[in-house]
């Protein structure tokens, strides 16, 4: 019995076994996508269905087709190479979006299946479709010049210094001139630049700018407003604009080892209560800055939201384990009620480059 037991369970082991080595000497047969995500950007209804292209490249020896193609929604419809492919081969895949489908942020998944064995990869593409207004005037109510704008300023969000932040903005025509794209010109900073994306801004009708900020080369940190100019050849005047952005700076990523090397910042208290305060009595505190790493940290910017605030500090770099106080003072005059300060600090800390420190008072 003992010995029908361990042939059985050698026969079972080296079953076993050849089926292991069998999977681990087949080679999943995959297709290289240039991208797997596309963004259309903001499509108005009436520029029609939209086409994101996906490009592909075969990379095994079986000889591969796509077999179906799967969409989430019937606002896709899809085109792809249906010839066989060798081994470096390339297909295309095209996507036609119809923004007439609904409007706002849209993502559509796009799965696509293959004839050899684990051939099923999924694809990407989003954006945000903006039908058309039924009341120009109502929608579009901040007017400069001919061009109907549907808030007063353009805020591009955050901005990271390791890619220009880009921001499409819709606007009317309320005119009885067109705007072409070849006769615009732009005045403003060299870290801003507007564009218009269609060809064409008809009478009553819509079209798309597209602001490009780059925070690398504004070369500063923080919150800021800039304003930026115009022109059309054929119109006339300027169209000024203020453009609102949060330039942050861009840290790579890190491994688990380099966690312990880096500058740490440590703010001590992160937040203070005045409580009752007479508005007429400026106020002063200290904040207590700690590099709790092993490399030196650089205090980049200190920033209040507020005129009403100085922020002194004696140095900006912190050898590891320095300490140094930020001398916080805060003039009142001229408020009441409830208040919040806020101070943003940013440094080379790669986990928190920017913290946020408060400072809070009811003001009589």
């Amino acid at each position: 019995m003992i010995r029908l037991e361990k042939s059985l369970y050698t026969l079972l082991f080296l079953c076993f076994f050849s089926q292991l080595t069998q999977a681990q000497e087949t080679i999943t047969p995959k297709l290289i996508w240039a991208v797997n995500k596309v963004d259309l950007g903001t499509i108005l209804e009436e520029q029609g269905p939209q086409v994101a292209e996906f490009e592909f490249t075969h990379t095994q020896d079986s000889l591969f087709y796509i077999e179906t193609v799967v969409t989430d929604c019937g606002c896709t419809t899809v085109e792809y190479t249906k010839d066989t492919l060798v081994v470096g081969e390339t297909g295309i895949l095209k996507v036609s979006f119809d923004p007439s489908s609904g409007a706002g942020f849209f993502s559509r998944m796009i799965v696509v299946k293959g004839n050899l064995q684990d051939v099923q990869d999924t694809l990407y593409i989003e954006g945000n479709a903006i039908p058309r207004a039924s009341d120009p005037v109502g929608t579009y109510r901040t007017r400069k010049g001919d061009l109907g704008f549907r808030l007063e300023k353009i805020n591009v969000g955050e901005v990271f210094t390791n890619v220009p932040k880009l921001k499409q903005v819709e606007v009317f025509n309320f005119g009885k001139t067109p705007f072409y794209k070849d006769s615009l010109t732009y005045v403003g900073p060299e870290y801003i630049q507007v564009k218009q994306l269609t060809d064409s801004i008809m009478p009553n009708d819509r079209g798309l700018l597209q602001v490009a900020y780059n925070g690398a080369m504004k070369n500063d940190l923080g919150y800021f407003e800039d304003q930026v100019s115009l022109t059309w050849q054929d119109s006339t005047g300027f169209i000024a604009l203020s453009v609102l952005a949060d330039i942050f700076e861009y840290y790579a990523p890190f491994s688990k080892d380099d966690l312990k090397q880096v500058p740490q910042l440590v703010i001590d208290p992160k937040e203070i209560d005045l409580k009752t305060i007479k508005n007429s009595a400026i106020q002063e505190k200290e904040v207590l800055l700690t590099n709790k790493g092993r490399e030196p940290l650089e205090i980049k910017k200190i920033q209040g939201n507020c005129t009403c605030l100085k922020l002194e500090i004696p140095k900006t770099t912190l050898d590891p384990g320095e300490s140094i106080y930020l001398k916080v003072t805060f003039d009142p005059k001229g408020r009441q009620g409830i208040d919040q300060r806020n101070i943003y600090i940013f440094s080379n800390d790669p986990l928190n480059p920017v913290q946020l420190f408060l400072l809070k008072s009811r003001v009589e």
